[in-house]
């Protein structure tokens, strides 16, 4: 299908001259002789490209230039300006023209500018396909995972997003349900009006309310000017009361009859404001239970339970662990300008084994830390802070038939091995050892179980052979033959 362009100016000799050159190259004309006129055909046509005289008695060609950006962002417009007239080249370029041709309009530079604006539009196309299509697969909207749990945390998003409806996220702290509330504002009709954020629990009551509703001059003291609060900040857009369960009992009667009027009055103040504002709550508290101790109001708690989304802790969504562990590598290889290309499959399973209390951010603080102290350009175990190595080893890991003692798989005591005991017959494992040290037995249990094998020794582990003969170099296990298989391999 040919690239559609339309051609606006009030001087019906310049459209005929433009319209003649570039229908000889193929493209599907349009004309339009003022910005009005324009305004009509981009309604009706999905116009490519926009040739727009500067100078017009309607409608200027900055003005159209900037309804187009607002209403029509994948279409290219191009501002003629009058010969040598360098303010007005500037004016259309700061205002996000893609181009501009001087008057009287020279033929080559025509096509040139035209081609380039096309090339422009198709890549920017092609960038949107390709961020649709990754996150089909791999997320949404900045948020990564590809399990079931979080594919129907997406379709709820993709759902909601476009309609007015209040929503409840709920989730474990460190999930993300902030990342969650940012998409459907992003998604909604309201994504190019204002985005406002509080978080209920951090703030006394009268300091909660008068960042709410705002205050008039006088109205406590230290009140020395008027303020206005993030319902009017937010006025048109959204605004995510995060941990709203910790919302004290009068400031919930507010907040209700606003919920209930669109309304409210600035602390101080008589007169009802009007607001038009798309809430979004947050919780990691149990609202229902707050609800039957009398915390939590039974009217307020249905009237923002609209429409809920569960965001699940990572636990039980541990095969979205690589792609956010992958993820986490390039952002603070970036950020810290380190050259980590990516993290040993033995790491990568103790850490998909991992408790994980607290989420996300968790996962993601281990990850920069490993980032920062990190010897070579993949991540090990001994990466891994000793606290991080503690608590890890310490905590409570997801019951799997193939781990033991919160050793990943391949690194756990052969059943026909007898297990480390204390006098008193207590099993005593690998507490009180180090990373290094439970590396180096596993190792060497693993070799004596394979029968030196070490290929299958290196398979039973999930490392690469050459990983396991530089440990065993360093553990000074190989002999001469073994050096010389080593270099073979």
């Amino acid at each position: 299908m040919p690239s559609k362009i339309l051609v606006v100016d009030d001087d019906s000799a310049s459209i005929e001259a433009a319209s003649e050159v570039l229908e000889r190259e193929g493209y599907d004309l349009f004309a339009a002789s003022g910005g009005r006129e324009a305004l009509e055909t981009l309604a009706a046509e999905d116009i490519d490209v926009v040739i727009t005289d500067e100078k017009m008695p309607d409608l200027s060609g900055i003005d159209l230039l900037k309804h187009i950006k607002d209403n029509y962002p994948y279409t290219q417009v191009i501002i003629l300006t009058g010969y040598g007239s360098i303010d007005s080249a500037v004016q259309a370029t700061k205002a996000g023209a893609d181009g501009y041709l001087e008057k009287p309009i020279q033929i080559n530079i025509l096509r040139q500018t035209t081609k380039n604006a096309l090339e422009k539009r198709s890549l920017f196309l092609q960038n949107v396909n390709l961020r649709e299509q990754l996150d089909d697969k791999f997320g949404f909207a900045n948020i990564i995972g590809t399990s079931k749990p979080m594919q129907e945390v997406f379709r709820m998003i993709r759902l909601v997003a476009p309609t007015n409806a209040t929503v409840l996220i709920r989730g474990e702290s460190g999930v993300g349900k902030e990342l969650i509330a940012n998409a459907i504002h992003n998604h909604s009709r309201r994504k190019d009006k204002p985005y406002r954020t509080i978080n209920c629990g951090a703030l006394y009551r009268e300091l909660l309310e008068s960042e709410l509703f705002g205050h008039e001059r006088g109205a406590f003291t230290g009140a020395t000017t008027r303020k206005l609060g993030l319902f009017e900040q937010a006025n048109g857009g959204t605004l995510l009361l995060d941990e709203v369960g910790e919302m004290g009992p009068e400031t919930q009667v507010k907040f209700l009859r606003v919920l209930e009027g669109q309304e409210f009055t600035r602390l101080g103040g008589d007169k009802p404001i009007k607001t038009d504002v798309r809430i979004i709550a947050a919780t990691n508290a149990d609202l229902e239970g707050a609800v039957r101790n009398g915390k939590f109001r039974n009217d307020l708690y249905h009237r923002i339970n609209r429409f809920p989304i569960r965001v699940p802790p990572l636990r039980e969504r541990r095969e979205d662990i690589p792609l956010l562990v992958s993820a986490f590598i390039k952002e603070f290889s970036r950020e810290h300008e380190r050259s980590i290309s990516g993290i040993n499959p033995q790491a990568m399973e103790y850490l998909k084994n991992g408790a994980w209390d607290g989420n996300i951010r968790e996962l993601r603080n281990v990850i920069e830390t490993a980032i920062i102290l990190a010897q070579a350009e993949t991540l090990e175990l001994g990466d891994f802070s000793s606290e991080f190595q503690t608590s890890f080893t310490d905590s409570e890991i997801v019951s799997d038939p193939h781990t033991q003692m919160g050793i990943p798989v391949g690194l756990d005591t052969p059943a026909n091995q007898e297990s480390s005991v204390d006098t008193d017959g207590e099993q005593v494992g690998t507490v009180g050892m180090t990373m290094e040290e439970i590396e180096k037995e596993a190792i060497g249990k693993t070799l004596a179980e394979t029968g030196n094998n070490k290929k299958r020794t290196a398979e039973m582990l999930g490392i690469g052979l050459r990983t396991l003969y530089r440990k065993l170099e360093s553990y000074g296990w190989l002999n001469k033959s073994d050096q010389e298989d080593n270099l073979s391999d």
